[in-house]
């Protein structure tokens, strides 16, 4: 059983992440599922969860927490994070994705959303999730409920890749050779079903077989060292550029046709190209650790930069206070706001190549 302390070693400024099972084990997953129930208040949650070995245990245990506090549950199984905020979205309902995104494979953890695909951060409701989970665990026992919860499965991986797409006119694409490194994570789902729906591109993907061992290199394409085997492949393989996604899919980094690793400012800056065309003098945010570039390239595309703090609950904030269309961070999350302010790897990989 995990020790006394596990809530306070786990619950992070965004999320909740720790080693399994002295961190993180069922009876915390248990409990944290009874704290969400407690600060929702909802009908429905939402769950989904990563290749992670301990993901199916530990989303059972959560969700038996939600339905004893008469909870019903949607289950999507495996997704990707930014499948589950769009299932949040779409749904208008809280959800919970079971992932530690780039982190090693001992790891596992959640992603909490409100309805809405709203964060759940620290001063968002993470610490009541965190006092309410503790109590559970000190063995205070709750009134039982009427009528627990259901669970129902529900694939919403087609509605997703309907929705990713319409960020493009697909008939605008070139044809293209697209390399994609989704390093045993949740990319070896969700990019193939996106990429089946563009004729015109021809999609090669390494190290697609979804486990979360991760046996040929962490998911974690923020060190350079871990895009060396996609840089290759691009170089001598004659490929336009080439992606690498993280363990939970919802991060993108880009390798040009030369096999050259572009950095997330970079990035940012062509989506806010992008995104200015589409949408004319519309704001545009950039977190601190972008370079002075990024709002350089805003300001040169008629659009309005606005700088902000780094972490997704400030963006999305942000986002909706200005109405900004698009957010970016050096760290690859890229944020738009028809896709309910959250971030998405997949609606960024759409825009670059119709840049391209």
């Amino acid at each position: 059983m995990a020790s006394p302390s596990a809530l306070d070693q786990i619950v992070k400024a965004y999320d909740i992440r720790g080693t399994v099972p002295d961190q993180l084990d069922v009876d915390v997953a248990y409990a944290l599922g009874i704290g969400f129930a407690q600060f929702t208040k909802a009908q429905v949650v939402i769950v989904g969860r990563d290749m992670r070995p301990t993901g199916p245990e530990l989303a059972d245990a959560f969700s038996r927490g939600l339905m004893e506090q008469g909870i019903d549950v949607i289950d999507i199984g495996l997704a990707s994070t930014d499948l589950l905020y769009f299932a949040a979205g779409k749904l208008d309902a809280p959800g919970a994705m079971f992932t530690a995104s780039h982190n090693p494979a001992q790891y596992n953890g959640i992603k909490l959303c409100l309805s809405g695909a709203r964060p759940v951060g620290e001063s968002t409701g993470l610490n009541d999730v965190k006092v309410f989970a503790q109590q559970v665990l000190d063995g205070v026992r709750l009134k039982p409920v009427a009528r627990p919860g259901r669970t129902t499965e529900r694939d919403l991986l087609s509605a997703f890749v309907d929705h990713v797409v319409s960020f493009i006119d697909p008939s605008a694409l070139r044809p293209m050779r697209v390399v994609a490194d989704t390093a045993n994570g949740m990319g070896g789902l969700v990019v193939p079903a996106v990429f089946d729906r563009l004729p015109r591109l021809e999609l090669e993907v390494m190290y697609g077989e979804l486990d979360g061992s991760f046996p040929n290199h962490p998911a974690d394409p923020l060190q350079s060292v871990n895009q060396r085997d996609l840089q290759a492949r691009v170089s001598s393989g004659a490929f336009d550029i080439g992606l690498a996604f993280d363990g939970d899919a919802d991060r993108v980094f880009v390798v040009d046709e030369l096999g050259r690793g572009l950095s997330g400012s970079t990035t940012t800056g062509i989506l806010a190209t992008s995104m200015l065309r589409k949408f004319p003098g519309a704001t545009i945010l950039h977190n601190l650790i972008c370079s002075r570039a990024v709002p350089e390239i805003i300001r040169e595309h008629g659009g309005n930069p606005v700088r902000t703090k780094v972490g997704h609950s400030y963006i999305k904030q942000l986002m909706a206070e200005t109405g900004a269309v698009f957010g970016g961070e050096h760290s690859a999350h890229y944020y738009f706001k028809d896709n309910y302010r959250a971030d998405s790897g997949l609606i960024a990989t759409m825009l670059m190549l119709e840049e391209m």
